[in-house]
């Protein structure tokens, strides 16, 4: 572990600070988002940690106790969700402590965990570290707002095209 990294999970009071730096980055996370993100820890159906690298806020992580994708649904597999990290902080470590804190927490509760990925370029270092990590495919195929793309279809090569993978306890 880094000793300039904290990992911890979010709290009420951090709401301000998350959209704060993040509208400062230009990661655009509206407010009502993350006030919904920090309910939703409170009624349990999310588990929000928040990343600091040398006391300063610099990315975050959630948990989705029931996931928006119909497969991991279906199978009682928590998703990885919504993870960012602020374009100054990237490459220091802080996702890959990130990862290792909330793998910790799904692998505790359910044994798996599962997470989906955007297949354009600004994707490509999140990508690498789901496969660094032991991540596998789903074997469900491309995915297109959650739902199969099948063979001779057209999508739109945006944030909800995404390839699932799962990982399970070791």
């Amino acid at each position: 572990m880094n000793n300039s990294i904290e990992v911890r999970q979010m709290t009420g009071s951090d709401v301000d600070l998350v959209y704060q730096i993040f509208t400062e980055h230009d990661i655009k996370k509206p407010k009502d988002y993350i006030l919904k993100c920090w309910e939703q820890n409170v009624a349990g159906e999310r588990i929000s940690l928040l990343a600091f690298y040398q006391g300063q806020f610099a990315g975050s992580l959630h948990l989705l106790a029931i996931s928006y994708y119909p497969y991991f649904v279906e199978n009682g597999i928590p998703e990885i969700n919504d993870f960012n990290v602020i374009p100054p902080s990237r490459k220091l470590g802080i996702g890959n402590e990130l990862m290792e804190a909330i793998e910790k927490i799904a692998f505790e509760k359910y044994g798996i965990v599962g997470i989906g990925v955007g297949l354009y370029q600004s994707y490509g270092s999140a990508q690498r570290l789901y496969a660094k990590r032991g991540y596998i495919p789903d074997g469900r195929g491309l995915m297109y707002q959650q739902q199969p793309v099948t063979p001779g279809a057209m999508v739109c090569v945006d944030d909800d095209l995404n390839l699932y993978f799962t990982k399970v306890k070791p």
